[in-house]
């Protein structure tokens, strides 16, 4: 098939203000006679006449391919994570797992490495062809399996946006002494989620590019008052099958965060030229994206250690989980004016996190069923930020648990994808881009059906099934690691999925031939 720049939905750049400019310039604008004729109505048409991406999960074409900077593309995830959501993961590992400052760290170090190279690694897939992460995933798992991933990622990405919205409002309740109600301050950071998300892919990288600023600016003022506090405690490293177990748990937590890009990571590369360079595209997202989630992570296990030695700090932890911590850090005996500002910036943060969560959530919607694909990316947009708002304020009370469960759901389910998507590209593909037949994605007859990946994902779930450990179920192996059990949920998961697909999916191909 051969795709014609001029009736490419890509992004415009409209000057006129009056009524009839406007239409006129939809008019001659590349995309949109595509636009009118398909009648999309406002939402859409406003988003070319903000200048905003109105593509959703179409073919990236070469005429489009504009964005050769790998600076956007690193920065595009250090703004993502140097957040206040993932200083409240840290911080778990003292505050819920029960472990010291240097297991928590080890920890940390090897579960998120262990996260963020698949996410390096499939964002090489965006420049080369051209396709949102889960339109090409049809070709590492099939139509049906991808369809399953897209629908699981949907309500992911809305439960990623609660997390980030509840730390905020947690934040913002506080330092109003109470008076700002958790609902408004969810509401407050979903406002402005909307507006960064609904202009899409060149906005979001612009605005990702510099938000990590005042996050900076605030977390190295919490490591000078924390230093000053003089509260912070390595503890006393132990081992034993107690240990071992909180250590796989909050490991299982912490691959969750590092490695949930995964099935975005391509959307937000597909900008990037056929031929960029894959080498610098891997390394400079993998540095973008790892070092911001060591730092982060790392302080807020430091910072929670203050919760064992200072009873106004395990009494606000208490009370109101990192917010508390957070201010009790910059504003008790401490900023206090500028420490308020401080939590705010650092609430305000909580945008860099979502934006991509909301963007991609729209895609993947699109990408579950084609007649969904009519529907703008943008109106997408606006539903998955209300649900998240509906989520997020009666969870708002148990953050704690909350977040702890959600990331390690997540692992899960990525971790049979990892397993399914990595067998297909280096087992069955040979590691050979030039198996995708970008072009001709619409065709479901070049890629599979799926039968292998949907055998997979059975596979990977009764992994999940005996590995797990939460709360409100134990699986027969988990059980077995330490008195409170270990969560080793996602590693059964991918070896369960990696079995399951390469023992089917050879008979796959021969009886379907493809």
């Amino acid at each position: 098939m051969s795709y014609d720049p001029e009736k490419a939905a890509g992004p415009s750049s409209l000057k006129k203000s009056s009524v009839d400019s406007f239409e006129k310039s939809l008019e001659d604008h590349s995309g949109t006679a595509e636009l009118l004729s398909q009648k999309l109505g406002f939402l859409h048409k406003m988003a070319v006449f903000l200048n905003a991406e109105t593509k959703g999960v179409d073919l990236i074409t070469d005429e489009e391919k504009t964005d050769d900077s790998i600076l956007n593309a690193a920065t595009m995830w250090w703004s993502a994570n140097l957040v206040i959501a993932t200083f409240s993961l840290g911080a778990l590992g003292i505050t819920v797992f029960g472990l010291d400052f240097w297991t928590s760290v080890l920890t940390i170090i090897f579960f998120s490495l262990l996260g963020v190279l698949p996410v390096a690694f499939f964002s090489t897939f965006g420049p080369k062809l051209g396709l949102r992460q889960m339109i090409l995933s049809k070709f590492l798992m099939g139509n049906y399996a991808m369809r399953i991933f897209a629908l699981i990622n949907l309500v992911a990405c809305v439960g990623w946006g609660a997390v980030n919205i509840m730390a905020l409002a947690q934040l913002l309740h506080i330092v109003n002494n109470g008076t700002l109600p958790p609902w408004a301050g969810c509401l407050i950071i979903v406002v402005l989620t909307i507006f960064v998300s609904l202009c899409g892919y060149h906005v979001i990288h612009i605005y990702e590019k510099w938000s990590w600023i005042p996050n900076a600016v605030a977390f190295i003022a919490i490591i000078a008052r924390m230093s000053i506090s003089k509260n912070f405690t390595f503890g006393h490293m132990v081992g034993g099958a107690n240990t071992a177990g909180s250590v796989f748990s909050f490991g299982g937590a912490v691959f969750g965060f590092a490695t949930g890009w995964t099935t975005y990571a391509s959307d937000y590369t597909v900008y990037q030229p056929r031929n960029a360079n894959a080498t610098r595209i891997f390394f400079g997202i993998l540095v973008g994206l790892w070092v911001p989630l060591l730092f982060t992570l790392i302080l807020g296990a430091a910072c929670a250690t203050g919760t064992l030695t200072d009873e106004v700090w395990a009494k606000n932890w208490e009370e109101n989980s990192v917010g508390g911590l957070v201010y009790s850090i910059l504003v008790v005996d401490s900023l206090h004016g500028f420490g308020q500002f401080l939590c705010v910036l650092l609430a305000l943060s909580t945008v860099a996190n979502n934006v991509p969560n909301m963007y991609s959530m729209a895609l993947s919607s699109q990408a579950f069923w084609s007649p969904l694909a009519r529907i703008p990316r943008v109106a997408w947009s606006l539903v998955g930020n209300f649900a998240t708002l509906a989520i997020s304020i009666p969870a708002y009370y148990k953050f704690d648990s909350f977040m702890s469960q959600f990331m390690s759901l997540v692992s899960y389910y990525l971790a049979i994808y990892l397993s399914i998507c990595l067998s297909e590209h280096f087992i069955h593909n040979k590691g050979d881009f030039a198996a995708y037949d970008y072009e001709h994605y619409k065709d479901p007859s070049i890629y599979s059906k799926g039968i292998a990946g949907i055998f997979a994902f059975c596979c990977g779930v009764a992994g999940v099934v005996v590995g797990m450990a939460q709360e409100w179920y134990v699986g027969v192996l988990g059980r077995k690691i330490g008195e409170h059990g270990g969560d080793i949920g996602f590693e059964l998961a991918f070896a369960f999925a990696f079995i399951g697909y390469n023992l089917v999916r050879p008979f796959e191909k021969k009886y379907t031939g493809r």
